[in-house]
């Protein structure tokens, strides 16, 4: 894959994925009924839409970033720990089937910005930094 070709793929994907964060942090600080139905129904307290909402759009600014890859680095990890609690809250309340597939595709929808990510840090191609010799 060419750099050019690179750098178009990582900001693609990765804006997708900051699309995807930034609509669902909206709708958990706007607290959106179905989202609360869904807290309700895994013993969440509905206050919570509102902390992770806006945790979704800080690790949004943080994706979309390329100066500190250390916060890069934590709003994808803090995106796959509500990823794992989702799989395992809805796994405690004997929910099966889709409700369990979807915190999964999630999941593996943020890696595809993050093996991206990798990939141009490691190439250089990002904010116009030559790759560092192994």
């Amino acid at each position: 894959m060419s750099r050019r070709t690179l750098k178009i793929t990582y900001w693609t994907v990765t804006g997708l994925f900051a699309l995807l964060l930034v609509m669902d942090g909206v709708s958990g600080l706007l607290h959106e009924e179905t989202g609360g139905q869904v807290l309700l129904h895994l013993g969440y307290p509905d206050y919570l839409m509102g902390i992770v909402g806006a945790a979704k759009l800080a690790a949004a600014v943080a994706i979309l970033q390329w100066r500190s890859p250390l916060l890069k680095e934590w709003a994808f990890a803090g995106f796959a720990v509500t990823c794992y609690g989702a799989f395992f809250s809805r796994l405690a309340v004997g929910d099966g089937g889709k409700d369990l597939m979807f915190p999964v595709l999630f999941f593996l929808i943020m890696l595809v910005p993050y093996y991206f990510w990798k990939r141009a840090d490691a190439a250089g191609v990002l904010a116009g930094r030559q790759a560092v010799a192994a």
